[in-house]
């Protein structure tokens, strides 16, 4: 039985680490910039928006938006140019295409 709980308590761990962010009103808030970029061939991260929670990733591309900053893994701030950036995406249509491009910049979000 102390088994079976010890599975669950680490499963239910792994889910906590989805890849969930939240958008900042102010660049002194986040903990990243972002730019989005018009095509997929200049993005550092291809970003599949989820609808659910539970279908975000654990830094594979694939977004939940929180509601609330504490609820988030990463606080984010969308910037104008790309020269004030640390990552560029570009947000896919389907779950499939979402990745990273530039792996040099995969520490970003963890």
């Amino acid at each position: 039985m102390r088994s079976f709980l010890f599975i669950i308590i680490t499963l239910a761990s792994f889910t906590i680490k989805a890849q969930t962010v939240f958008s900042t009103q102010y660049k002194s808030d986040a903990q990243v910039k972002v730019y989005v970029v018009q095509y997929s061939s200049d993005a550092d991260l291809v970003v599949y928006k989820a609808q659910y929670k539970s279908d975000a990733g654990d830094n594979n591309g694939v977004w939940f938006f929180t509601d609330y900053a504490s609820d988030a893994k990463k606080k984010i701030f969308f910037v104008d140019y790309a020269s004030d950036a640390d990552i560029k995406v570009y947000f896919a249509q389907y779950k499939s295409d979402a990745g990273w491009k530039n792996n040099s910049k995969k520490q970003l979000m963890y």
